[in-house]
């Protein structure tokens, strides 16, 4: 029978209700600080903890839990009798109800205050008890999510308990959010290092229709403790995001948030398919669009300017799944207001993940995300680029490094004109993306264009390959014992070449 209940929460938020329930069936409550308070100023009986412990609360209330009387009515295993005769000659008596949440670390984990005051906010008493009340289960009602007290209430008013599959599940979720709790604070010690136990923090946003295919299961869950940007971005309308669709909106939104100048991409596959930036928005989608009209169909788009109503009308003309922007116009709206499906998406927060992390049967690969700038532009070939080819040299390498390996991308006056991804070798990446940009044209070339390469080239065939295509500049990290097989040809066709020193893969 469930005769006493201990409440210490942070967030008041529906305890005032679930106390009232506790009380209208009989069950005593014992609570401190902030909530004992909370509660008599709502006229409900509640039981001050030190007169539960007959030790006034210290240190500005940061010791008035962790106390025999309050643990041990806890951990007492109600079917041993040694432990029930302990309480009873020490006049304690047990709680069967633990209701706490903690201190908001989570929400103070990357709020601009000092680290000194973040510390004030790592909670000892609350997990303290939430572990004691978790391992003890099948005695104790444990609960720290006011989202449960509904459910919790319902089978109190109506049965004076709780099923043992429930107490389970709401054991089993406490320990789950001290697991995320408790990373938290791990990583907020040991920002910047590969610790010995990996602990992610993230909490489940919604579950998914299904997976990349329709067969698996799939959630979205988000980071507790930084400031991504699909952490943060709003829905405007559209159907529900898909597994596949939030995959491609964090390639297309990382690869326009690398640009400082007005900036779209599209992105298909999780492949960069066209890309551009220009003075205006609508210039920069155009050209976007002319890089590759054919995938951008079905495809995501993002920009990184507010989205007028000229570009949403141009826009309109191609079917997308999903189109990202800082924010929309009301024109902008207006135009897609009939096109119900469409994913409209707000997201105004940069790209802000520092690690990246991919499963592997049996484990974990984490790594810190690749924002790594040219170490040099190292001119290795008697012809030189010139300032619009440097220009788009660094642009193209942008948007090659979220290309996948072994990646070419085709790139004249900032647009990318031809991509070549994920092929395992590097003359077949080129050669797709050098025939992609030749189509284009009505002499089946690339004249004038750069090629960038994500790894270096072993042999001098892509060098080749650009010359019957027109390239004029390549840009390759290098690195080749073959490098000068390389740079040989370029000399030979006039070509030039820059060496950067940083390789881009993307597997």
């Amino acid at each position: 029978m469930i005769k006493r209940a201990l409440i210490s929460v942070y967030d008041k938020t529906g305890i005032a209700e679930f106390a009232e329930m506790l009380t209208a069936k009989g069950i005593k409550i014992v609570s401190s600080g902030g909530t004992y308070k909370f509660l008599k100023d709502k006229s409900i009986d509640v039981i001050e903890v030190n007169e539960v412990t007959g030790f006034d609360e210290i240190m500005d209330g940061r010791v008035k839990t962790l106390h025999p009387s309050i643990h041990a009515g806890i951990l007492a295993r109600r079917n041993n009798q040694s432990d029930m005769n302990i309480l009873k000659d020490k006049n304690i008596t047990a709680i069967d109800i633990v209701v706490v949440n903690l201190y908001p670390f989570f929400e103070k984990y990357a709020a601009d205050i000092s680290f000194d005051e973040k510390l004030e906010f790592i909670d000892i008493g609350g997990p303290t008890m939430l572990r004691a009340a978790q391992k003890k289960f099948i005695d104790v009602i444990v609960n720290t999510n006011s989202d449960y007290y509904p459910e919790v209430s319902k089978h109190i008013s109506e049965t004076g308990d709780i099923d043992i599959k429930i107490r389970r599940s709401l054991a089993g979720k406490v320990f789950n959010l001290m697991r995320a709790y408790d990373g938290a604070v791990s990583n907020f010690l040991l920002e910047g290092d590969f610790p010995e136990y990996f602990a992610p923090v993230y909490k489940k946003k919604n579950t998914l229709r299904y997976g990349e295919n329709p067969h698996q299961k799939a959630a979205f869950y988000t980071s507790l403790i930084s400031k991504g940007s699909l952490n943060n971005c709003i829905q405007l309308q559209g159907k529900e995001l898909s597994y596949n669709n939030l995959r491609d909106m964090d390639i297309a939104w990382k690869v326009v948030c690398e640009f400082e100048e007005t900036a779209c991409c599209a992105l298909k596959h999780n492949t960069p398919c066209g890309s551009a930036i220009a003075e205006t928005l609508f210039d920069a989608y155009i050209k976007t669009f002319e890089g590759d009209p054919v995938s951008i169909f079905g495809g995501i788009v993002a920009v990184n300017r507010p989205l007028d109503g000229k570009t949403a009308e141009e826009m309109k003309k191609t079917f997308l799944e999903v189109i990202l922007a800082p924010s929309f116009s009301k024109d902008a709206l207006e135009v897609f207001r009939k096109k119900k499906n469409l994913r409209l998406i707000q997201c105004d927060a940069p790209s802000a993940e520092s690690r990246e992390f991919l499963t592997v049967d049996g484990g974990l690969l984490v790594q810190d995300t690749d924002l790594k700038a040219p170490e040099k532009m190292e001119v290795v070939t008697e012809t030189k680029p010139d300032e619009s080819q440097i220009s788009d040299m660094l642009f193209g390498e942008i948007v090659c490094k979220y290309v996948k390996s072994n990646a070419i991308v085709i790139v004249k006056g900032k647009q990318v004109l031809g991509v070549g991804s994920g092929q395992v070798n590097r003359i077949w990446a080129a050669e797709q993306a050098l025939e992609r940009a030749a189509d284009k044209t009505t002499d089946k070339r690339a004249d004038g264009a750069v090629l960038i390469s994500d790894a270096f080239m072993p042999f001098p065939d892509v060098a080749r390959a650009a010359d019957k295509f027109g390239i004029k500049a390549i840009l390759q990290p290098g690195g080749s014992v073959k490098d000068e097989d390389s740079v040989k040809a370029c000399n030979e066709a006039g070509i030039s070449m820059v060496f950067t020193g940083t390789r881009h893969f993307k597997h």
